[in-house]
C-alpha cells in the first residue's frame, strides 16, 4: 500500500533559495527524510545553458542533507525536477512531495494522492529521438506506477520527467563510437527529448501503441494527456515522477488532469481541477478555488500552424525572442489569471504532450 502524501508549494525568494523548504521541516510540517520528490520552476532562460536549475537543485539537496539523516548519496537519488524559465508573470517556486507516517492520517477508500519514482536505463545520445528511448522510458514509467501502488493507468494523472538532451560533447561522443544522432547539433534537441519521452509515457499507459520511428516529432495525433517532459544537461537517463490516485492509504490530497486544446483554453485548466474532485460553477472565478488548489502543472507550445483561434501570430517567425519564451509567458498569464496565482508550473516544448498547439494540465487539490 502506498504511503500518504503531504504536498506543499513554496516560493523561491532568490535563485539559490531553499529557506521555505527549511521552514516546513523546522515547523514539523514534513520531515526531511520523507521528502520523495520536488518539482519546481527556476528563473533562468530555460535553455541548454540554464544553470539556475543546477543552483536550485544544489540548494534544496543541501537542506535535505543538513536537516535529515540520509547520506549524500541517498539525498542525491531524490528526484528533484526543475523547469527553467519564469517568463512574464510566472514566479519561481517549488512543489514538495513528502510521505507521512501511516498513523498520521485516517485511511480511506476514497482516491488520494500517491507518488511513484523510477529512473530509466541510461539514455545514450544516439537514443534521443529514437524508438529505443521510447521503450526505455516506457519501462521506467511502468516501474514508477508500481512504486506508486497504481494498477490501473486511468489512475495516473501526471508524469513529470527530466531527460538528457543533445550537447556538442555528447554528439561528439556518439560519433567517436561510430553512432549517429537524430540531430547533428544541439539545437532542437530539447523539443526532441521531451517529445520522445512523452511517447514512452503514452506507450506505458496504453494511450498509444508503440509508434514507428518516422512518427516521432511528425505524427502530432499521437500524444499523452498526462505527460510533462523536461530535459537538460543534468543527467543521463529519464528521471520519472509519477503522480496519481490510489485507495486505502488516506491523505488530504487528490490529483486530476485534462488538456488545453490551445493556448487560451481556460476550460482545460478548470476541467483538470474538476477532475481532481473540486466542484466548480459553470463560469468559475479564482475565488471559487479558495485555498484548496495546491498547484497546476501545464505544458504548452506554439501552435505549428502559426494561428490561435483563427488569428495569426508571429511567435514562430520571431528571430529576436525564441517562441519557447513567448508561449510560456502567454500560457503562464492565462494560468495565473485562472488560478489567481502566478506561482504555477508552466513548461514549454510540448510535442506529443497533449493536442498539438495545446498541452496537458494536472491539478492537485486538497480533498
Amino acid at each position: 500500500m502506498p504511503a500518504p502524501i503531504e504536498v506543499r508549494k513554496v516560493p523561491l525568494h532568490h535563485v539559490s533559495d531553499a529557506s521555505e523548504l527549511a521552514r516546513l521541516i523546522d515547523d514539523g510540517v514534513l520531515a526531511a527524510d520523507r521528502v520523495v520528490a520536488v518539482i519546481g520552476k527556476t528563473e533562468g532562460n530555460g535553455g541548454v545553458n540554464d544553470y539556475t536549475r543546477i543552483i536550485a537543485d544544489r540548494a534544496f539537496r543541501e537542506v535535505l542533507l543538513e536537516k535529515g539523516s540520509r547520506s549524500k548519496e541517498e539525498v542525491g537519488q531524490v528526484p528533484i525536477v526543475w523547469s527553467g524559465g519564469t517568463d512574464g508573470v510566472l514566479s519561481p517556486h517549488a512543489t514538495i512531495f513528502a510521505t507521512l507516517p501511516e498513523d498520521a492520517v485516517e485511511k480511506t477508500d476514497e482516491p488520494r494522492l500517491t507518488v511513484g519514482y523510477a529512473m530509466s536505463d541510461v539514455l545514450l545520445p544516439e537514443d534521443i529521438g529514437r524508438i529505443s528511448m521510447v521503450e526505455k522510458v516506457a519501462e521506467g514509467v511502468r516501474r514508477a506506477m508500481e512504486a506508486a501502488g497504481i494498477t490501473d493507468p486511468a489512475d495516473v494523472h501526471y508524469v513529470q520527467t527530466k531527460t538528457p538532451l543533445l550537447t556538442t560533447e555528447t554528439i561528439r561522443d556518439a560519433k567517436a563510437r561510430g553512432k549517429d544522432t537524430y540531430y547533428d547539433e544541439p539545437h532542437g534537441s530539447m523539443d526532441l527529448s521531451n517529445a520522445t519521452t512523452a511517447l514512452g509515457i503514452a506507450v506505458a499507459l496504453g494511450e498509444i501503441a508503440l509508434p514507428a520511428q518516422e512518427q516521432v516529432m511528425r505524427d502530432l495525433s499521437l500524444y499523452s494527456a498526462v505527460a510533462s517532459c523536461s530535459s537538460g544537461v543534468e543527467l543521463d537517463r529519464a528521471q520519472i515522477v509519477l503522480v496519481g490516485n490510489a485507495r486505502g492509504h488516506g491523505g488530504d490530497y487528490r490529483i486530476g488532469h485534462a488538456v488545453m486544446t490551445d493556448a487560451l483554453d481556460t476550460d482545460g485548466i478548470y476541467n483538470a481541477v474538476r477532475n481532481a474532485g473540486l466542484d466548480l460553477p459553470e463560469r468559475p472565478h479564482p475565488s471559487d478555488l479558495g485555498d484548496r488548489l495546491v498547484n497546476v502543472f501545464l505544458k504548452c507550445e506554439a501552435d505549428p500552424s502559426g494561428y490561435v483561434r483563427g488569428r495569426r501570430n508571429a511567435m514562430l517567425d520571431d528571430s529576436d525572442v525564441f517562441w519557447h519564451r513567448q508561449i510560456k509567458a502567454a500560457v503562464g498569464g492565462v494560468a495565473a489569471a485562472v488560478t489567481g496565482d502566478p506561482a504555477v508550473f508552466v513548461s514549454v516544448a510540448a510535442v506529443h504532450q497533449g493536442p498539438s498547439g495545446g498541452g496537458p494540465v494536472a491539478a492537485i487539490v486538497r480533498a
